[in-house]
């Protein structure tokens, strides 16, 4: 009894066993063949883009001041200054203050000594402004006084008269045209000039300052050369000089461009003769093997 109930258990037990055994199976098969879920969406973060980098406008004043830090570089022949050559006619005003800078930068510069002092040897061996004297003392007085015409003209002409009546003082190249047409441009820049304001008009710092120059050369003058005379001559003569002048400023650049070019059409001929020297060289040698 007790083994035959034992058998029936047991043949329960592997018949329960047997359908758990065969639904586990099918239920796993089933999965197997059903398509996966979608599981739940994982956002991604979005992408984070930068705004593009809008170069800020330089104001006039930044502007004026970078121009300006190139002028103060301009040379000719790496010995005149040319401080006050502009080749961008559209180039902003310059403010009160950098019109006084420019002015001092040229008053101070070497070669503006180094002009008095040849201006003084000159006029001492041509014994003008005889009441100077001769000797040591006769030169330092005619030095002295050639330095003062040209600081006092280039303070009037350049920074106090160009502030107040708001004219730039600086000489705007043409650099392009015929050559009849830039020399007129050139010549007419001592009496015709740009404004703040973008507008040409009357040149009146640099006629003015010439005069108010001449006039203050009567303090030191000697008394026989004082007068009108010296007011509105020397306002002529500085004016004349000034339009002869800006003929090598209009077209230096010009020249420097034209020596320029020569110079590295030369290198490159020499250089081409050298290579075409070398390449017979080897053929030669090559033969000779």
């Amino acid at each position: 009894m007790y083994s035959s109930t034992i058998s029936r258990w047991n043949a329960i037990a592997a018949t329960v066993a047997t359908f758990l055994l065969v639904g586990t199976t099918l239920l796993a098969q089933a999965q197997s063949d059903m398509p996966d879920a979608p599981g739940p969406a994982v956002q991604q973060p979005a992408a984070v883009v930068d705004p593009p980098v809008i170069p800020q406008p330089k104001s006039q004043r930044e502007q004026a001041a970078e121009d300006l830090k190139k002028e103060e570089r301009q040379r000719i022949l790496g010995i005149v200054p040319d401080f006050n050559m502009m080749d961008n006619a559209m180039a902003p005003p310059l403010s009160p203050k950098q019109k006084f800078h420019l002015f001092w930068k040229s008053a101070t510069d070497p070669y503006a000594f180094f002009v008095a002092g040849f201006v003084a040897g000159y006029g001492q061996a041509q014994d003008s402004n005889p009441g100077y004297g001769q000797g040591v003392e006769g030169y330092f007085k005619r030095f002295g006084a050639s330095y003062a015409d040209a600081f006092d003209g280039n303070l009037w002409g350049n920074a106090i008269l160009p502030v107040w009546w708001h004219e730039d003082p600086r000489y705007f190249r043409k650099g392009t045209g015929s050559i009849k047409g830039r020399m007129l441009h050139a010549a007419l820049s001592t009496v015709w000039c740009r404004r703040d304001n973008g507008s040409w008009g009357p040149n009146y710092a640099n006629v003015v300052g010439n005069m108010v120059g001449g006039a203050i050369s009567n303090l030191y003058y000697p008394k026989e050369d004082r007068g009108p005379d010296i007011v509105f001559g020397n306002a002529l003569t500085v004016t004349a000089e000034g339009a002869v002048g800006a003929q090598l400023v209009e077209f230096w650049p010009d020249i420097l461009r034209h020596y320029r070019n020569k110079k590295a059409k030369q290198a490159s001929a020499q250089d081409a003769s050298k290579q075409t020297t070398a390449q017979n060289t080897s053929v030669d040698t090559e033969s000779k093997q």
